[in-house]
């Protein structure tokens, strides 16, 4: 067992902001909230408990006027991906409301190749601005979202309720639970890349 106490995380060591931000200022940016993660070979450890947080935070952003901005990844058809068809899908719990925006993305980091980041400015979030981000999976696209987004300049704050991911192989052999794993990718984003919050009840008004 390490004795070691923990570290400073980078942003402590620079000096980064870690007040959460009030949800009425910021763009809530809803990551792959998709079928796909429901079921089959892509199903994830807590994607209902996740979709049902996230739900209740798209309420509560619609309720005070943030902009929200839906997020898919469209892998193509024949795959679990396939937005044309219901796998692939934005589930009905989060489905876009009329008027708001829907970004399809073929990479991990929504930002990549996309409309994302035009599609924040058009609606007055620049880079400088908080980003709530939620959805699937933790380890990999809420993850590099948030890296795009702090590499961008935008001010990223993940909700872990909101978040899920799924139980893989290290490549060593070793099997690395989705508890684990969400914990990891947590800690990698917290580190530098944002805030994480445990609920949406965090994030003020």
């Amino acid at each position: 067992m390490s004795t070691h106490a923990p570290s400073a995380t980078l942003r402590d060591v620079i000096g980064l902001d870690n007040r959460p931000p009030a949800l009425s200022e910021s763009a809530l940016v809803l990551v792959d909230f998709q079928n796909t993660y429901r079921t089959g070979v892509m199903a994830l450890d807590g994607a209902e408990e996740a979709l049902s947080a996230g739900a209740r935070l798209l309420e509560r952003a619609r309720a005070v006027g943030a902009p929200v901005i839906h997020v898919v990844n469209d892998g193509g058809e024949n795959t679990p991906y396939d937005i044309r068809a219901h796998i692939g899908a934005i589930s009905d719990e989060v489905a876009p409301a009329d008027g708001e925006p829907v970004v399809v993305k073929r990479f991990p980091d929504a930002f990549h190749a996309t409309e994302l980041e035009a599609t924040l400015r058009k609606l007055g979030h620049g880079p400088g601005k908080d980003l709530v981000l939620a959805g699937f999976m933790t380890h990999m696209c809420v993850t590099f979202t948030a890296q795009g987004a702090f590499n961008l300049g935008y001010r990223p704050t993940v909700v872990a309720e909101t978040t899920a991911t799924r139980t893989l192989t290290a490549p060593d052999g070793t099997v690395v639970p989705a508890a684990s794993l969400q914990t990891a990718a947590l800690t990698t984003i917290s580190d530098l890349f944002g805030l994480v919050v445990p609920t949406g009840e965090a994030l003020p008004d």
